[in-house]
């Protein structure tokens, strides 16, 4: 690719974003993202165009300014760089990495991470400003595989309190969210059963790039769903997740049954923990009865 490619396309990926969400139309959003990130924010827009099938004319724009590019030298399909810009939203950085499938294809942003400014790594480059990029197989001198992070994490979920594979460090994404879950496993209002599952190719594919300290900044995918099952003389309550109350099909009295997507940043080392820098999760789908 051209590196004057990648300022054209962080400026098509905003307009598209903008035009999804002022519009109320998911097509517009499809014409712009792919992967984990449409899979996360389609549900969204579907939701919106039920409750504001008009549009949203006072819709507050993204900007994305100050944009760095770190593009590695890639032979073949599919290509992908990553786009660092300053948002509008608030103090931090908009990590999107975009990819193309074929030279008759257009860029598509498919992973979202937001970050700030300290929280960026240095990328590793040759002197003409190329990065390298990291293939998903083991033998890469990093503690896991890029192509790894999605089924050791879900199996990481999983095994909750009982996980015995230090393979990450902890926080939110991690002891946090097993944490997060045994207080809401079972109660005296309900309980809750989790399934997760990996995200795969080529849909979700794993993409890395090379750090200057010889580490990885990767980005990776993850299935999750959870039933909520009311005791006896309970029903499911109001449904706060925006999207979710939305795209619902059923009616949600005994149980409600909710299916996300994850999108994470992760760095991993030559050795030792993979370390979460960012997770975002959306609501795909939604079922009661």
């Amino acid at each position: 690719m051209s590196k004057a490619d990648a300022p054209k396309a962080l400026e098509t990926f905003t307009k598209g974003y903008n035009t999804a969400y002022r519009t109320s139309n998911p097509a517009a959003l499809a014409r712009v993202e792919t992967g984990p990130l449409q899979a996360m924010n389609q549900p969204g827009v579907q939701a919106q165009r039920k409750t504001r099938p008009s549009g949203y004319p006072g819709y507050p724009e993204l900007e994305l300014t100050d944009a760095k590019f770190t593009i590695p030298k890639q032979a073949g399909w599919p290509k992908f760089f990553l786009a660092d810009a300053d948002s509008n939203r608030d103090d931090n950085r908009w990590l999107l990495l975009f990819v193309r499938d074929g030279a008759k294809q257009p860029w598509k942003a498919a992973y979202l991470s937001i970050l700030s400014p300290d929280e960026v790594p240095d990328f590793r480059t040759d002197e003409e400003g190329w990065a390298e990029p990291v293939a998903r197989g083991a033998g890469q001198g990093l503690a896991m595989a890029p192509g790894r992070l999605s089924t050791a994490y879900t199996r990481y979920l999983k095994a909750g309190k009982g996980n015995k594979g230090k393979r990450f460090a902890e926080g939110q994404a991690t002891t946090g969210q097993v944490e997060s879950r045994d207080k809401l496993r079972r109660t005296a209002q309900f309980w809750t059963e989790y399934i997760d599952q990996p995200a795969k190719p080529p849909q979700y594919a794993p993409v890395a790039l090379r750090l200057a300290d010889g580490g990885a900044l990767a980005f990776f995918a993850a299935h999750h769903a959870e039933k909520r099952t009311m005791a006896e003389g309970f029903r499911v309550g109001e449904i706060k997740d925006s999207t979710a109350r939305a795209l619902v099909t059923g009616k949600p009295r005994k149980w409600l049954s909710l299916s996300r997507i994850s999108e994470s940043a992760v760095r991993i080392p030559p050795q030792g923990e993979v370390v979460f820098l960012n997770r975002l999760e959306g609501v795909t789908s939604a079922k009661g009865g």
